[in-house]
């Protein structure tokens, strides 16, 4: 199945970014699953590199090297990142610059969209 995950919330403060990211995780985990994630909003900033968390906690930024690693792939709203601040060459690995365009290609090509 081809499952289209959009995230809002930013990195940390809350946990939806999280559990979505973990959802996309097991997705992949469990095999024949397709997953897409993309960033937009304030969840633009989970794309960001770099990410320095206390000891114990998650990152984001793992997070979302460990889903492309497994296949997924993750676009970050280009306008998002911009009125953040956020360059793309700061970005996560394997995580890439998209645009409203390819959400919409994208949420087109999804059997499932899950937001978050």
């Amino acid at each position: 199945m081809k499952n289209l995950l959009i995230l809002n919330d930013p990195p940390y403060g809350t946990e939806r970014s999280y559990n979505a990211l973990r959802l996309a995780r097991s997705l992949l985990k469990k095999g024949g699953e397709e997953v897409k994630v993309f960033l937009i909003g304030d969840a633009a900033a989970c794309g960001k590199s770099g990410q320095k968390v206390p000891q114990g906690y998650y990152n984001i930024g793992d997070m979302l090297g460990m889903i492309v690693r497994a296949g997924g792939e993750i676009g970050v709203c280009g306008t998002c990142i911009d009125a953040r601040g956020i360059d793309e060459k700061d970005l996560v690995e394997g995580t890439s610059r998209s645009t409203l365009d390819e959400l919409t290609t994208w949420t087109q090509w999804a059997d499932k969209v899950l937001v978050f």
